[in-house]
């Protein structure tokens, strides 16, 4: 199967980005093609990172031309935000999503394979693994969103809404991780019945609420809208992450405690770009990793 691999990235994360790149270089097989998705003013500076097999891509062929980045008045950081008429500013977390759901329809590929930039492959893997018999793995935990996460039943209704479904579901499952594929066939309907739903084109509608997650409207768009066809579930994540600086200490020890809990199954690791540890001590304890 061909898999076209997505991440998005910005100028902060250029040097995880780049670890990133050379861990699917040395583990990832199969036939695959790499797309970076990056805002126009960082396309010169992701270059570097271009070749034969990965492909650097501006938001400009993606987004519409009524969307755009202007520096963020509130940072002194450099960091940008998002206008458009339709919508209230919009941060670099919401653009890198809308990239990645923008190119679905950008791509001649049978799955999107979205990966982090602070993802980095520690064990060979072909993405066409995620196969079987049609059907493609959908990553899931069931039942996994609980009561007191706000954040992730506000991602859960505003899906709902663009889908055309209750805001409320359960048991309400999570479909989020940093090392996932969709159907590209999928992802396009996704888009098509936003349209369809909301009689606006498909990122209007999504921007409508900032409260998006485009792992849970399209995890909720195959098991309520699709009702699973083309799918099989799974609850294995295929990363092993470290979401925040509380779970270890940001020294060497914790890096290696972190490292100590990768399961055989699982091909990557991710440290949040938030969490204090170096990159080059994360790039000798992933690539020592026994396959």
């Amino acid at each position: 199967m061909k898999t076209a691999v997505m991440t998005a990235s910005w100028s902060a994360d250029l040097d995880r980005c780049r670890l990133m790149c050379e861990s699917l270089d040395r583990f990832l097989s199969g036939d695959w093609h790499h797309y970076l998705l990056v805002e126009p003013r960082d396309v010169a500076a992701f270059r570097s990172l271009e070749g034969p097999r990965r492909t650097v891509v501006s938001e400009a062929e993606l987004f519409p031309s009524w969307l755009r980045a202007f520096p963020d008045p509130a940072s002194f950081g450099g960091r940008r935000v998002w206008l458009s008429p339709f919508s209230l500013p919009l941060r670099g977390w919401h653009a890198q999503q809308i990239r990645r759901l923008a190119l679905a329809r950008h791509v001649d590929a049978d799955m999107l394979l979205s990966i982090d930039s602070d993802v980095v492959m520690v064990r060979p893997y072909d993405p066409s693994n995620m196969w079987e018999d049609g059907r493609m793995r959908l990553f899931r935990i069931d039942g996994g969103i609980i009561q007191d996460m706000a954040e992730h039943r506000q991602w859960l209704a505003h899906a709902g809404k663009l889908l055309g479904l209750p805001a409320a579901v359960s048991p309400a499952h999570d479909y989020i991780n940093t090392f996932i594929g969709w159907r590209v066939d999928a992802a396009r309907a996704m888009l098509d019945h936003i349209e369809k739903i909301s009689g606006r084109n498909w990122i209007r509608a999504l921007i409508s609420s900032r409260a998006i997650s485009e792992c849970t409207i399209y995890g909720r768009f195959v098991d309520e809208v699709l009702k699973g066809e083309g799918h099989d579930v799974s609850g294995q994540a295929l990363c092993h992450m470290l979401w925040s600086s509380e779970a270890y200490p940001e020294t060497l020890e914790g890096l290696e405690a972190f490292m100590a809990g990768l399961q055989p199954g699982q091909v990557a690791i991710g440290v949040q770009s938030f969490v204090g540890h170096d990159i080059s001590e994360i790039r000798r304890l992933a690539f020592s990793v026994t396959p």
